[in-house]
């Protein structure tokens, strides 16, 4: 019994050193584990960029409610363009060309370009699909100086700082070779600034909120469509995507919450003395697998 006695203490240690080293154990594993689940920070991220598809609205819309289109949509007869292959080869080569030629050009005359033709490009933006045919998209055309002046000043103000803060080393080292900065003259010299808005989600009649499947995906086609038309047009741009700039534009220009700035374009024609950096694009073998 006195040598139980002895003991105990010991056997107390010996317990609690193995309690201290599981729990050791587990807290390690539970450190990795959080590690692991944890995204890289990126300061430099956008909130107006983030798309809210997976973001389910308020049970309020109800699952029976028909988001206020039509129930039955007439189908009409559809009968495509067909082109022998020889002529399909020719087209797709030409546009190809015409295509190739784009270039982000931040060098813009202020020289006037017709209204009709940013009306024209803009249509043909309108034309691109979208989820659920929802065409979650705004495009806001600035043409006035004091306007276009006043977004510079936002815009310049957020660079500077995403410059010297936002974006880190590796980013703006990757720049350095392209020569760009927070100073963008093209936001007054461009004859037409278009701001491509995303509508996270429409209104209906009653006030209710209605769903846009995949808006940022729809309104990011709609631009890619935007960009062709208006190489074909003969107009520049450079794509604009200024971090952290979208709700004071938003207030400048008047749009509703529900809107969020995706994409900015300044389009002219480029000064007799615009320069470009030399690049060069991939090889077909490296964007495309065939299998």
């Amino acid at each position: 019994m006195a040598l139980f006695s002895s003991l105990t203490p010991v056997f107390i240690a010996i317990i609690c050193v193995l309690i201290g080293v599981i729990m050791k154990k587990t807290n390690e594993e539970k450190e990795k584990r959080d590690t692991k689940s944890k995204l890289p920070s990126r300061p430099w991220v956008d909130e107006d960029l983030k798309d809210g598809t997976d973001h389910p609205l308020e049970e309020e819309e109800g699952e029976e409610e028909w988001q206020g289109l039509e129930e039955n949509v007439p189908h009409v007869p559809f009968t495509g363009e067909r082109y022998s292959e020889a002529e399909m080869i020719k087209r797709s080569q030409t546009f190809y060309e015409l295509l190739n030629k784009r270039r982000s050009v931040r060098f813009l005359s202020d020289e006037p370009v017709p209204r009709e033709v940013i009306d024209n490009v803009i249509r043909t933006a309108g034309t691109s699909p979208s989820g659920a045919h929802t065409e979650p998209w705004t495009f806001v055309v600035v043409q006035d100086p004091y306007l276009k002046h006043k977004i510079r000043e936002i815009v310049e103000e957020e660079e500077e700082i995403n410059y010297k803060k936002r974006m880190g080393d590796r980013w703006v080292n990757d720049l350095k070779r392209l020569r760009t900065n927070w100073i963008k003259e093209y936001l007054d010299t461009a004859p037409y600034l278009i701001l491509i808005f995303k509508q996270v989600y429409g209104q209906l009649p009653n006030g209710k909120k209605k769903t846009h499947y995949y808006n940022e995906i729809s309104v990011s086609i709609a631009c890619g469509i935007l960009l062709a038309a208006l190489q074909n047009a003969g107009l520049y741009t450079v794509t604009s995507t200024p971090l952290n700039c979208g709700p004071q534009l938003r207030v400048l220009l008047q749009r509703p919450a529900n809107e969020k700035l995706l994409l900015l374009l300044p389009v002219g024609y480029p000064k007799k003395d615009a320069t470009v950096p030399a690049l060069t694009r991939k090889p077909l073998e490296d964007i495309m697998v065939v299998m």
